[in-house]
């Protein structure tokens, strides 16, 4: 994972470096020129931080955003037609299917989540978790939210 993000980092850097200008249809997205969102209540229970990675340009699907989750903060229970992939990037998390145990996550895991399943994700109640979480859409539509996590369910060990 370390190797992984020094190349990321370096190859980012030279691409930082070099002319801006669209070439051969690649498109470069520098860190902070999309604005940071904060999670809707409607989506998220706790501080939650967003920020939007890339969207789908047809024919590609595939949408990415890094989320920030502070102690405590969650998602609601949700799928995705098409699966979602996350990456833990900081911190200590859980992860928890409808029918399933809750599961740690941290820093350097890759969750892999099938399609429809539900579940959610987020922070420990004492650890803060940043993953970039990459999804299809389908149909135009890359998520289903549902309810809230209940406090008891969060906190079940």
């Amino acid at each position: 994972m370390k190797r992984l993000v020094t190349a990321v980092l370096s190859v980012a850097s030279i691409a930082a470096s070099a002319d801006d200008a669209p070439q051969a249809g690649i498109a470069i997205t520098h860190p902070g020129s999309v604005a940071s969102v904060k999670g809707a209540t409607q989506r998220f229970n706790g501080d939650v931080r967003i920020d939007m990675l890339f969207q789908a340009e047809p024919p590609s699907r595939l949408s990415g955003g890094m989320v920030t989750f502070e102690p405590g903060a969650r998602t609601a229970w949700h799928t995705h037609p098409l699966g979602q992939t996350l990456i833990v990037t900081a911190g200590k998390g859980w992860v928890q299917p409808w029918d399933g145990e809750k599961r740690e996550i941290v820093a350097g895991d890759i969750v892999s989540i099938p399609a429809r399943v539900k579940h959610w994700h987020g922070a420990t109640a004492t650890t803060g978790m940043t993953h970039i979480a990459l999804q299809e859409a389908l149909d135009g539509k890359n998520v289903e939210w549902l309810e809230q996590v209940a406090d008891e369910q969060y906190r079940k060990p």
